[in-house]
């Protein structure tokens, strides 16, 4: 586990969290604004958030598929990549950040992706810590602002004061997220870790078989049922 205080790695490259890749930094170039780390950091956060769409029909667990750089390619990303994506854009900006991963109860989902995890837990969603005025902040750039109103959630604010954790509950009151198991802290991305228990726990999504249709308009199409 990483101590308390930064490191230099959590300022440097590595292979997944890639911030030294010409689209990394030229993205973090492209949002960063204000003239404070907390202010830089939360311009970082809602670019990740809203301008990377959120994607878990699309899982790609292959080194290439998790890195910061192929996020920023493909426009989208499932909640592990994303937070990939904003570990590599704040070390980009001189921002330290480390990856935090969880265990959460999803009480919104959709039916494809019910069927195919078969189980409403999902292991190891992944968050981003950033160092911001001696505190590790956490940040989660996870759900993109369209998709929050298709699925009738709050945005996810992040202040760089507080901790940015999902709504245990949506705007109309239902039950939305349960955090059941922390894992800890880490420098890098735990991926040989993610894939063991992947493929224990989700064995369609680790044979490779994406799932047909569009998240987002399957979140609209059954949220509208209510």
């Amino acid at each position: 586990m990483p101590a308390t205080s930064p490191h230099p790695e959590h300022l440097a490259p590595t292979p997944w969290i890639d911030s030294d890749h010409p689209t990394v930094r030229s993205f973090a170039r492209q949002h960063l604004k204000g003239s404070s780390v907390r202010e830089q950091a939360v311009a970082l956060y809602l670019a990740v958030r809203d301008r990377v769409r959120y994607d878990p029909y699309r899982i790609d667990l292959s080194d290439h598929g998790m890195t910061a750089s192929t996020v920023l390619a493909h426009g989208f990303g499932w909640c592990v990549p994303k937070a990939v994506l904003m570990a590599a854009v704040a070390r980009a900006a001189g921002i330290p950040a480390r990856l935090g991963f969880a265990d959460v109860k999803n009480h919104l989902s959709t039916e494809k992706l019910r069927q195919t995890m078969k189980t409403d837990v999902f292991v190891w969603h992944g968050y981003t810590e950033l160092w911001i005025d001696g505190a590790w902040r956490k940040a989660t750039p996870a759900f993109n602002i369209e998709l929050c109103d298709k699925f009738g959630l709050l945005p996810l604010e992040f202040d760089g004061v507080h901790d940015s954790l999902y709504h245990a509950f949506d705007r109309a009151g239902r039950q939305h997220m349960e955090y059941v198991n922390e894992r800890g802290s880490f420098d890098d991305l735990p991926l040989a870790q993610i894939r063991a228990v992947f493929a224990e726990v989700y064995p369609l999504i680790t044979a490779g078989q994406p799932i047909e249709g569009d998240f987002g308009t399957d979140a609209a199409r059954e949220a509208s049922r209510g």
